[in-house]
């Protein structure tokens, strides 16, 4: 964090708290409490109303008369970006996100930090590992300069890429990385946990016009099949979070009928099969065939 960054928390933060000491500031910004003081005559000589109190409850605050009354974010606001970031930090645990919700923890009032809403994930062993790489592909994003990797695909299949860095991307449980491939001349999405030796190159670039191309991404959609199955009642409550309740309707005793639309590929046929016997395909019958296949090449890899 530079100067200018922690002399804008710094006000933050006092805009909120009545005084706050030295040492609670040079322990938040990991820094001297000499830096802290020199921080403080900076305000000063900027015409912030800074003052200081001494004694055992001593530390700095600023003037009543120069703090908002009506503010943007009230505490229910703040609680509800705090509630957003925990569940951040639990998928993507950095030290800018952890400094984040530090600063908005203390400009909220510690009574009022009861959430009524708690979000949690799973801690897989393996997103240690993925965070050196998100922590790579962040920086050079940043600092916009080219990174080199080795890239396995679905397949199996290495390559060589030289890519531009553009955004990192989270859906559902995997990482991406968006940019623009030099080796293929396209815009291309790689999932972070098949890149291997990954490095961030001294050559920087200059950002094309990513936003356009992004939109045209979006707009992207792969070829989906409109499905009917029987599903168990036990795996209802997996089809409502997905599709809505308007997916599925009663068909015996023993079954619901859901109809859905899925991917024609392998990426549909493993969703499918997740649930076991808990589905069966009606129609239309070509997927029920293609999903048939895609079930035997399976009992094949174990006969």
């Amino acid at each position: 964090m530079d100067k200018v960054e922690r002399l804008i928390s710094i006000i933050m933060i006092l805009l909120k708290k009545n005084i706050v000491s030295t040492s609670e500031f040079a322990q938040l910004f990991n820094v001297s409490k000499r830096t802290i003081l020199r921080d403080m005559e900076t305000l000063s000589l900027s015409n912030i109303p800074i003052y200081a109190t001494h004694g055992v409850n001593g530390g700095y605050g600023i003037m009543d008369e120069y703090k908002v009354d009506k503010r943007l974010l009230s505490s229910n606001d703040l609680e509800n970006i705090l509630t957003a970031l925990g569940g951040l930090e639990q998928i993507l645990i950095s030290e800018e996100v952890e400094l984040t919700i530090k600063k908005i923890e203390a400009m909220v009032s510690p009574l009022s930090l009861k959430s009524s809403i708690q979000l949690s994930f799973y801690d897989w062993e393996g997103r240690s590992e993925i965070l050196q790489t998100l922590r790579i592909c962040q920086e050079s994003i940043l600092k916009r300069r080219l990174v080199s990797f080795d890239y396995v695909d679905k397949d199996g299949a290495t390559s060589n890429r030289i890519v531009e860095p553009y955004q990192l991307h989270f859906s559902e449980r995997s990482w991406y990385l968006k940019g623009f491939c030099l080796d293929r001349m396209g815009y291309r999405t790689f999932k972070l946990s098949r890149i291997d030796k990954l490095n961030m190159d001294e050559k920087t670039f200059s950002p094309r016009e990513y936003l356009l191309e992004q939109e045209r991404e979006a707009s992207y959609q792969p070829q989906l099949v409109a499905i009917k199955a029987l599903i168990s009642p036990s795996i209802k409550d997996q089809y409502i979070e997905r599709y809505g309740r308007k997916s599925i309707e009663n068909y015996s005793s023993e079954f619901l009928l859901a109809t859905i639309s899925v991917p024609q590929n392998n990426t549909g046929f493993q969703f499918l099969a997740s649930f076991g016997t808990n589905l069966t395909i009606l129609e239309p019958k070509t997927y029920v065939e293609d999903f048939r296949n895609y079930l035997n090449k399976m009992i094949d890899n174990y006969s």
